[in-house]
């Protein structure tokens, strides 16, 4: 004997998607935001970027750019 099943399609969810985040799903992102924005704009305390004068001169130039 076969078994028959009766399947019904899920009702499509009224007023859009109900989806809820942890807290720390937007608060890293906008922490690595922040500190790589602070690297851009201090580029003194970005030590691995004092080795390499072409990185300088483009952190330099992204620099004034924004300045402007």
């Amino acid at each position: 004997m076969s078994a028959h099943t009766h399947t019904r399609p899920h009702p499509a969810p009224r007023g859009g998607a109900d989806i809820r985040l942890p807290w720390w799903a937007l608060a890293l992102p906008a922490l690595a935001f922040v500190a790589l924005l602070t690297l851009i704009l201090n580029p003194s305390e970005a030590h691995a970027a004092a080795g390499d004068p072409t990185i300088a001169r483009l952190v330099e130039r992204a620099q004034q750019l924004i300045a402007r």
